[in-house]
């Protein structure tokens, strides 16, 4: 018969196998974090780009609008302020609701995106 392992001598025989296992481990966490924090910069990239040409998108289209209503009314006041009216209504919607427009979908978006393989 063998004789009965004592617990230092157990750990004693496996060492090397417990310091390969926790390395391996650290490197899983590590090489997870990368790739969350990877897909998190490229959603957060791509917010950035979205937003930027939504700006110049309404910032063009609301010069458009100005220049068609000053056409309407004769006068570059009432149509530039006009649509400096409607663009300031805008943004209170958007402000009035930024957490259910932007905040929360971002969120989702993230832990979605950290969820997947």
């Amino acid at each position: 018969m063998s004789e009965p392992q004592n617990l230092g001598s157990f750990i004693a025989e496996n060492k090397d196998l417990v310091k390969e296992y926790l390395e391996t481990r650290m490197e899983i966490y590590r090489l997870q974090s990368t790739r969350v924090a990877a897909k998190s910069a490229g959603l957060i990239a791509w917010i950035f780009l979205s937003l930027l040409l939504g700006f110049l998108f309404v910032m063009f289209g609301g010069l458009m609008l100005a220049y068609w209503f000053a056409g309407m009314f004769h006068s570059y006041v009432k149509g530039f302020g006009l649509v400096a009216l409607l663009i300031l209504a805008v943004f209170l919607l958007i402000a009035a609701f930024h957490r259910a427009l932007f905040v929360n979908p971002v969120i989702q978006a993230i832990i979605q995106k950290s969820k997947e393989s």
